[in-house]
């Protein structure tokens, strides 16, 4: 057991976030930052320096993150990232917990996990395997590979084949977090209504995209999390068609995004929207579509800025808009 999968919460900035990560790579090296709130840390050859285990390092992390920054963390220590993320979120957050590197423990543990628990299961997929009454890892684990091959696909039913027996073979990689902006919707709620989580979007989108024009900066990627009532999360990221800080570009590849999710049923927890891979406005290039909508929406889009910064964020907002909060 040298994994450990660190969930960061409620999170005030990016800069403590980065702070955080330099915190977590004075115990090991090998820290792979997961924006907006999480990371891994691979402390397999740190144990015999700080002449501990594993989950007691995490102790150490837990206590600091809250003496410095007066926030609270969970962390999960297992034999790798799967099993590290899955006990991390078995039970109350703030709290270090532990999976025994043993191969009954593990199989008890994954046994009674709903299929959704597995990391890249997301809702469609989870509706399918259950419509073949496979709602549980203990049943995945019982079906023939071929089984799960010919409902999923050969790839994509070998790794949930192996992810069901809690095999992992995923590294930990060292890395720093890209150059992003995030905001985040908590519903007061369990949200079920397609149309309620649209709205939030489309705030999200709002806030997202006066932020990044704000900081003369345009993003090329945009990253929704969903995170349902049970802790798991959704991640699914998409390149946008040019670099951009259009607010109306970003909400078409919001609601793109979470078409594909197939949400029906799915309680949401809560939203975020991360625009990634930032560079300067003035470099990029933008292709003109000789579109008069396209041109009015922008320049509305410039008027509504310049009210903003003249008498505050709240004196526009989008219709249909959700109050949302920075991540």
């Amino acid at each position: 057991m040298s994994i450990l999968y660190i969930h960061f919460h409620d999170l005030p900035d990016e800069q403590v976030y980065r702070r955080l990560l330099a915190l977590l790579a004075e115990y090991t090296p090998v820290v792979q930052a997961l924006p907006p709130d999480a990371a891994l840390a691979d402390v397999s050859g740190s144990l015999r320096y700080f002449g501990t285990d594993a989950t007691a390092l995490a102790e150490r992390v837990r206590a600091r993150t809250g003496g410095l920054y007066g926030l609270c963390s969970t962390i999960g220590v297992a034999a790798n990232p799967l099993l590290a993320r899955m006990v991390a979120a078995d039970g109350p957050p703030s709290a270090v917990r532990t999976l025994p590197d043993d191969i009954d423990t593990v199989t008890a543990f994954l046994a009674q996990k709903p299929t959704a628990a597995l990391q890249g299961v997301g809702p469609a997929t989870a509706r399918t395997l259950s419509s073949y009454g496979l709602d549980s890892v203990g049943k995945i684990t019982a079906a023939p590979l071929g089984t799960l091959q010919r409902i999923l696909g050969v790839t994509a039913g070998r790794r949930l084949h192996d992810a069901a027996r809690g095999l992992d073979p995923t590294p930990v990689i060292p890395s720093a977090p890209p150059r992003s902006m995030s905001v985040e919707h908590g519903f007061t709620h369990d949200e079920l209504d397609r149309e309620r989580q649209r709205a939030a979007l489309l705030d999200l989108t709002d806030r997202l995209g006066l932020q990044l024009r704000t900081e003369s900066r345009v993003a090329r990627a945009l990253t929704l999390t969903v995170r349902y009532a049970d802790r798991s999360t959704t991640t699914r990221t998409r390149k946008l068609h040019e670099p951009t800080a259009h607010t109306r570009s970003l909400t078409t590849l919001a609601y793109e995004l979470h078409d594909r999710l197939a949400l029906q049923r799915a309680r949401v927890r809560a939203l975020s929207l991360r625009a990634e891979d930032l560079i300067a406005a003035e470099l990029a290039s933008r292709q003109l579509l000789f579109d008069p909508g396209d041109e009015k929406a922008r320049r509305i889009e410039a008027a509504a800025d310049r009210a903003r910064d003249r008498f505050g964020p709240g004196v526009v907002r989008p219709a249909g808009g959700a109050r949302s909060h920075v991540a």
